[in-house]
């Protein structure tokens, strides 16, 4: 270990001391948690289970992303599923008085 004169440092190098302590423990403690989690989910695997399973933690199921319902007239890279915002090109399309239906997929 580090033999440290501390009487010798001044205020703001041992603060900077204190911030530098702070986050190599919490970085210590992340690791050893991840490590923790990995061998205990190797275990349960091997047992047939989940660790969500164990311990009750509902897991969430992920969405597959939206299709596209809409496409650029001219850049066929340029989607749109229908879902939140309207991209500008669409919006460009409706306000110049066409109809949606025409850039349908």
């Amino acid at each position: 270990m580090a033999d440290f004169n501390l009487e010798a440092l001044s205020l703001k190098e041992l603060r900077q001391l204190q911030k530098d302590l702070a986050k190599a423990i919490s970085t210590y403690e992340d690791r050893h948690k991840a490590e923790a989690r990995t061998k205990l989910e190797a275990i349960v695997k091997e047992m047939g289970y989940s660790l969500a399973e164990l311990i009750g933690i509902e897991v969430k199921a992920t969405r597959a992303p939206a299709l596209a319902k809409y496409r650029h007239p001219e850049n066929a890279a340029l989607t749109w599923s229908g879902r939140g915002r309207k991209p500008q090109w669409f919006a460009d399309h409706i306000n110049s008085g066409k109809d949606p239906s025409a850039l349908a997929v």
